[in-house]
């Protein structure tokens, strides 16, 4: 059966056409209501019915399209999504009509390590547990980074405490203990920091939620995690607090990510072919 095909860009989805180029009268300039993406490499993607599950539960807790039409929605977009080259699209529940909608992107390239902004940056999201509303925000917190010589920032709780990165989950390890934020803060349900906490307790690894503030994780082995990166071990962290003296930087050498590479190679072997039409 031919597969469909789907430009670049935006794509908008309806039940009697699929999914067709967006027009300009599309456009949406509110904040989405629900987002979710994920990497496509080579027609193969990591934890894509997670993904599937968690979109479709957000669409639920605002109201959004039926059941039957989410699910329409997600087989189409699937059979579009190219079986060749790196992507990384993303799917939206649009505000106003409630449009399900298609991005189609090409990967970034993607990073092995990540250097972090230390300053740790108040929490702006409005509903932190789902993914689309505060992609303006986390993008304007990226940019501030950006200018002080990181690529991404950590959003920290009023106590101080690391809750994730603009764009990440964030772990860390403790002696042989894999360490994540407890799940009653603000945080987003990361489908990659699912994967990695399941593989450790398969292995007999402890996995243990604490709080830690950034000054508390400068010198351990730290990873951000998603869906488009994988792993990224935090090789540098610039800048510090601002009402207080800069954090100095710490050396590579002072937090080695001796477990990343293993690990990075473990999340591309969780890697499964997208389903076929």
């Amino acid at each position: 059966m031919t597969r469909p095909v789907v430009a670049e860009g935006m794509s908008v989805w309806s039940p009697a056409r699929g999914l067709t180029p967006a027009t300009e009268a599309t456009a949406v300039t509110a904040p989405l209501l629900v987002a979710d993406s994920w990497l496509v490499r080579d027609g193969r993607v990591r934890g894509l019915e997670r993904h599937r599950e968690r979109f479709l539960r957000a669409c639920g807790e605002v109201d959004g399209p039926p059941m039957r039409r989410l699910l329409e929605f997600w087989r189409d977009m699937t059979d579009a999504l190219p079986r060749t080259g790196e992507w990384f699209p993303r799917v939206e529940l649009a505000p106003g009509a409630q449009e399900l909608r298609l991005l189609l992107r090409h990967a970034p390239p993607l990073g092995t390590g990540v250097r972090v902004w230390a300053a740790g940056q108040s929490d702006p999201r409005t509903v932190p547990r789902r993914k689309g509303p505060d992609l303006a925000a986390l993008a304007r917190v990226r940019e501030r980074a950006g200018e002080a010589g990181a690529e991404e920032a950590v959003l920290v709780a009023p106590s101080g405490c690391v809750l994730e990165a603009a764009t990440a989950s964030v772990l860390w390890w403790e002696d042989d203990i894999l360490c994540l934020p407890p799940p009653r803060l603000p945080v987003l349900p990361g489908v990659t920091v699912a994967l990695v906490q399941e593989r450790a307790r398969r292995e007999g690894i402890p996995v243990a939620h604490r709080e830690r503030t950034v000054a508390e994780l400068e010198s351990r082995e730290v990873w951000l995690v998603n869906a488009l990166h994988g792993i990224r071990p935090v090789t540098e962290w610039t800048g510090g607090p601002s009402r207080a003296a800069p954090m100095k930087r710490a050396p590579v050498d002072r937090a080695p990510a001796k477990r990343a590479p293993e690990w990075r190679t473990r999340l591309d072997d969780a890697m499964e072919p997208l389903p076929e039409k």
